[in-house]
């Protein structure tokens, strides 16, 4: 790979004179990313190197990485900001399907933008200036760039049904998403005029710096729908980093992200649409955790990362509680610890494992092993809650179901729950299903993310609607 981004290098870089560096970093899940390090005439520079997973796209209704540059590129163009593309790769370059693109240099971690000091002065700015950037991408008129045809078109209603198509063929019932696309397609939002929908843009997918946004990153799930759409993505619960006070992004109002999106366009914010697409958001992100344990267990890239993203779904779910049937919840507790004969216990061989990667294994690696043993430990960590927890959640969980639908084992219940509420059987409405939603997603959420800052606000009782 080396020697082939060397070739690449040598064309593209004036007075090129080496590669310095080539370091995969961890951001990303559904592709990779480098960071690049070369020698020139000029000086030092540094360029970043995003790359399919395993080197080649599968083809889908996603756009194309070669799409996506085109897009950025275009974005430059109407005044959004975004990195210099400096090269498009092509198959005679050996490094399989990517872009080579200009380093921004800036910060783009979500908790550090916003917890750190670093950032105060320009977080009270930010949602606003998100309002801007995503009017401006609203803006841009693919029909004149001939890309339309590139990208996938679709309305509220294709966006629930597919969404909730892929989640049917996982096969795992899950009854709080099929609550929520049930609820969906009860509440869709009147058509409106397609645009460009960015998709991803939200804390954590864009670089900052001390003047503002520098760089809006990720346009992979970019398409052309509802615009309203980004905005409710950004203020999903997931993006910001435990700040729930500030909804967009963990770092502004939805006032100030709307005052900045009305200021640079004509199209007025309806919050009845935005709230739509701010349920979707948690719904789609739920499924998406899911399906990444699919691409885990068949993909060509089995990194424990991809397997760990299958537990946030209960973190998505979550937030549907918190958005459609808030209420009150029981914290749960740990069963009772049985005496055993075997020394050391099974949690205590995972809880040395786990001590052992967050100690030695993370104090001599950096980069990339350094984020997966990182995850390895977190998600070990799970798996201890799970042996605490799970027996006795499980067992309430049926007696719930059995209240609900009668005498039957735990599996057939819960898939009894999720057909019925998949083909309107079961009412939104049936009473005591709610409670049961919230108890089963929070005892869940417990085992898998219990820091997650939506169970903590699922377990204030009488959670206001959002």
């Amino acid at each position: 790979m080396q020697e082939q981004l060397q070739a690449v290098l040598s064309r593209i870089v004036p007075d090129y004179r080496g590669l310095t560096r080539l370091e995969r970093l961890p951001q990303g899940a559904s592709a990779e990313t480098y960071e690049v390090r070369v020698d020139a005439g000029a000086g030092p520079m540094k360029i970043c190197l995003r790359r399919a997973a395993g080197g080649s796209e599968v083809a889908g209704p996603k756009p194309g990485l070669r799409v996506q540059a085109r897009l950025m590129q275009l974005a430059a163009e109407g005044g959004v900001p975004a990195p210099e593309i400096l090269h498009v790769l092509e198959p005679s370059d050996g490094l399989g399907d990517g872009f080579l693109m200009g380093w921004v240099e800036g910060e783009s971690l979500g908790s550090r933008i916003v917890r750190s000091e670093r950032w105060a002065e320009i977080r009270p700015r930010l949602a606003r200036e998100c309002g801007e950037v995503l009017a401006r991408i609203h803006a841009i008129d693919l029909d004149d760039e001939g890309l339309a045809g590139s990208l996938a078109r679709t309305q509220a209603r294709e966006e629930v049904e597919q969404t909730w198509e892929r989640y049917k063929l996982l096969e795992s019932p899950q009854p709080m998403i099929d609550y929520t696309g049930r609820w969906l397609l009860d509440h869709l939002p009147p058509p409106t005029e397609n645009r460009l929908v960015h998709a991803e843009f939200r804390n954590g997918n864009f670089i900052i710096d001390e003047s503002g946004i520098r760089a809006v990153l990720d346009w992979e799930m970019a398409h052309v729908g509802d615009p309203m759409r980004d905005l409710g993505w950004l203020c999903n619960n997931s993006w910001t980093y435990g700040n729930t006070a500030l909804p967009v992004g963990g770092f502004g109002t939805v006032d100030q992200l709307v005052e900045g999106y009305e200021a640079t366009t004509d199209a007025p914010v309806d919050r009845d649409r935005l709230h739509f697409w701010t349920v979707f958001g948690s719904f789609w992100w739920s499924v998406t955790c899911l399906t990444m344990v699919t691409l885990f267990r068949e993909g060509p890239d089995r990194s424990i990362e991809r397997a760990a993203i299958g537990r946030r779904s209960s973190e998505a779910q979550i937030d549907c509680v918190n958005l459609l049937i808030p209420g009150p919840v029981d914290r749960p507790d740990a069963a009772t610890e049985e005496s055993t004969l075997d020394l050391p216990r099974s949690d205590e061989l995972l809880t040395a494992t786990v001590e052992l990667l967050r100690g030695d294994v993370m104090e001599s690696t950096s980069g990339r092993l350094n984020f997966l043993a990182r995850v390895a430990a977190n998600s070990l960590d799970i798996v201890i809650r799970e042996g605490r927890l799970g027996p006795r959640a499980r067992r309430q969980e049926h007696g719930r179901l059995e209240a609900l639908f009668g005498e039957g084992d735990l599996q057939e219940l819960r898939w009894h729950l999720a057909r019925g509420l998949r083909s309107g059987d079961v009412v939104l409405e049936l009473p005591g299903l709610a409670e049961h939603l919230r108890q089963a997603v929070v005892d869940q959420i417990s085992i898998d993310q219990p820091r997650y800052s939506g169970l903590k606000s699922a377990l204030v009782r009488d959670t206001p609607h959002v």
